[in-house]
């Protein structure tokens, strides 16, 4: 049975649907079967599997025996050093002056599907062709993930799931020489490649419906008043305290936009409104007000005989005259995963049973419900905090079982937090919203304080020969104010709307015949080339020209309400990139200067509206902007002998190094040198 690709969700962290390919039911029985004896024997295998199969490559001695990689996406040095110095890290701190501390150069553009990939493969982006969350079609001029490509034959109604994402993994490389890894929610890594090792896949896992996070809002509004972006609304109505609706899940085959397989779930409110018993799949699931419920696993029939599952967790507030019943996007069911989200497939599985139901979305924290209201800052918390406490049962039974060789594991929680509170005391002094400020500063802090601690428990993990690394692929910023860059080349003559589509997304409002340049997604800035784009009207021999008027206008932008200018610096990926897929990003990259970003108009390819305008939604902070205000951070148990700057694309060099691998000549970092322990 073959599942269409899911209409487009909205950007900002909501992409492409994936696609849809369920495992045979078979299949899983099988590898559920076989569970209870592949967690009692699959590591010890692992270790005997090693001895038993030569490696393909010889490697020097070296005295490294382990790796410990802890990605916390979206630690920013500034922070980290004034808290260090505070006292408020002591963990940190030791690692700092033990071994070492430094700012870790990020990406252009330092998005987190760029960074990690450069992470991951140890090139630029003109290698490993990730430039944003999505890329455009050259001839519908239509967004798509550009991780992730689904595609379905007519004839075999297979559906194949391809990683759009280049160049060699540097656990490919240490597996050629006989060297195992455990890589856990590393971003860029659906799906997951075959190798030498154990891999869960991370960010641009699908939930259920083959999108990219959709969550469900079950409430007694008006649905004509609460339209959602990120999500679906649904109105119930209550009879003697009880409410019935459907929960929505994977896409049914005859591809229709609405057209998906459901489960039935009744709301039964009691104890004078204290409490709800939610009912679905054959279970009743009593439920506090505003408290989440454990892990939901949800069956949709898709057959006769066949069902699909997934999981999902439920919060509710109000009452029965304004209720809300909020449902978390539905995960892929890690225990019965309906499309394979690990390598080896039972991974995922052994984990479940290892430590229970775990979030499997690649973008887990649910933004887009904050942004839209439907929960709270408290219950934002709660979930990423959930989440988080998930990931670090999986990381530190991986680093037990892990004797020798990488484990490397990259936690979520720092970037999603710092995204909705990162509301400076400062950009509020004086206004109504000063102790608000203060208060997500503190809760910022505590986030710090957490990831302190989650660093001082594995430090104490680390034995004499071990090296540990601490690494973020990006800073963040402050995000006050939105650019929309399509708005300000329209008022400017390099691009033209149809007009009887100005409002409309994804680019489908232009007029590709009359239009030099556009922008969609984060940063970049696309040239409508003649032989490249389908309507392209930019000769070859104008390029050059073109992107300097451009790169000179843009930098010499003021912002007439704040009297700043927006953008610090404007990249040529022509100079920036190298490598067989320069040109198929953007041409420009748009460094934005502290406090700006592209708007939500333009990231989702709108042309109207203001060029300016406030960020009103609750994501206060960022990370688009010059690369060169939010390094990452890097710390390690070990002295740094180079003086030269470090870059996230030199972590894959300098693994190999420490095992005594020569960097590949593909790979543009460079390996670190570090301080040998005798």
């Amino acid at each position: 049975m073959q599942f269409p690709e899911v209409t487009i969700s909205v950007l900002g962290y909501i992409g492409p649907g994936a696609g849809f390919a369920f495992l045979g039911s078979f299949l899983i029985l099988v590898a559920a079967f076989f569970l209870v004896l592949l967690a009692i024997i699959s590591w010890p295998f692992r270790l005997l599997a090693s001895a038993i199969f030569r490696p393909k490559r010889k490697r020097e001695k070296t005295t490294t025996r382990r790796v410990i990689v802890l990605g916390l996406d979206g630690l920013d040095p500034r922070r980290c050093t004034r808290m260090m110095d505070a006292d408020v890290l002591p963990n940190f701190a030791k690692l700092r002056e033990n071994g070492s501390f430094h700012p870790l150069g990020t990406t252009c553009p330092p998005i987190s599907p760029v960074a990690w990939s450069s992470f991951i493969t140890g090139v630029n982006p003109g290698k490993h062709r990730i430039f944003d969350f999505l890329n455009r079609d050259l001839n519908s001029y239509f967004p798509e993930l550009s991780s992730t490509r689904v595609e379905t034959g007519t004839k075999s109604r297979k559906t194949v799931i391809s990683l759009l994402r280049k160049s060699k993994p540097f656990w490919h490389v240490l597996a050629e020489y006989g060297i195992f890894s455990s890589i856990l929610r590393v971003p860029i890594t659906y799906p997951p490649e075959d190798f030498r090792g154990v891999c869960l896949a991370g960010m641009c896992v699908p939930d259920l419906r083959g999108s990219q996070g959709t969550f469900s809002r079950f409430s007694t509004d008006n649905p004509a008043e609460t339209e959602l972006t990120g999500g679906d609304t649904h109105h119930i109505t209550f009879h003697d305290q009880c409410a019935h609706a459907t929960l929505t899940g994977p896409p049914a085959p005859s591809g229709g936009s609405d057209d998906y397989f459901k489960a039935p779930v009744s709301i039964r409110l009691r104890g004078e409104g204290s409490l709800a018993v939610i009912k679905v799949s054959g279970r009743s699931i009593p439920l506090k007000k505003e408290t989440y419920s454990e892990w939901v696993r949800i069956r949709f029939r898709i057959g006769l005989w066949k069902k699909v599952h997934g999981i999902c967790r439920f919060r509710w507030s109000g009452n029965e005259k304004a209720f809300q019943l909020y449902v978390t996007p539905v995960h892929i069911d890690p225990e019965r995963p309906a499309l394979p989200i690990s390598h080896p497939a039972y991974f995922s599985i052994y984990l479940a049973k290892l430590i229970g139901s775990y979030a499997t979305l690649g973008l887990a924290e649910d933004t887009w419900a904050r942004n839209e209201g439907v929960i709270d800052d408290e219950g934002f918390l709660e979930q990423a905090y959930a989440i988080h406490e998930e990931r670090e049962q999986m990381f530190f039974e991986s680093v037990k079982r892990t004797r020798k060789g990488v484990c490397a594991c990259v936690f979520d929680a720092p970037d999603r937090i710092q995204h909705m509170f990162l509301q400076t005391a400062h950009d509020s002094e004086g206004s109504a919203d000063a102790g608000q400020a203060k208060k997500y500063e503190e809760i910022i802090d505590q986030m710090y304080v957490r990831m302190d601690q989650l660093v001082g428990r594995l430090s104490r993990l680390m034995r004499k020969n071990d090296v540990l690394f601490v690494i973020s692929d990006h800073g963040f910023s402050t995000f006050r104010r939105g650019v929309n860059l399509n708005a300000w080349m329209k008022e400017n003559g390099f691009l033209q709307t149809r007009a009887d589509s100005e409002e409309a997304q994804y680019l489908q409002g232009i007029a590709w015949e009359d239009t030099k340049a556009y922008t969609f997604g984060l940063s970049g800035v696309y040239l409508n080339r003649s032989g490249r784009e389908k309507n392209g009207i930019v000769k070859k021999e104008d390029v050059d020209t073109l992107k300097a008027e451009l790169t000179n206008k843009f930098e010499a932008m003021v912002d007439d309400q704040t009297g700043e200018k927006p953008i610090r610096q404007v990249y040529d990926t022509a100079k920036t990139y190298h490598g067989p897929y320069q040109g198929e990003g953007p041409d420009l990259i748009i460094g934005y200067a502290d406090g700006y970003r592209a708007s939500w108009e333009a990231a989702v390819g709108r042309a109207d509206g203001p060029v300016f305008s406030d960020n009103l939604k609750a994501w206060r902070g960022d990370h688009c902007v010059d690369p060169e205000i939010v390094p990452g951070i890097l710390f390690v148990n070990r002295q740094v002998k180079s003086g030269e700057e470090l870059k996230l694309m030199d972590m894959g060099p300098t693994i190999l190094n420490l095992f005594g691998i020569p960097t590949p000549k593909y790979m543009d970092g460079k390996a670190i040198q570090l301080e040998q322990i005798p």
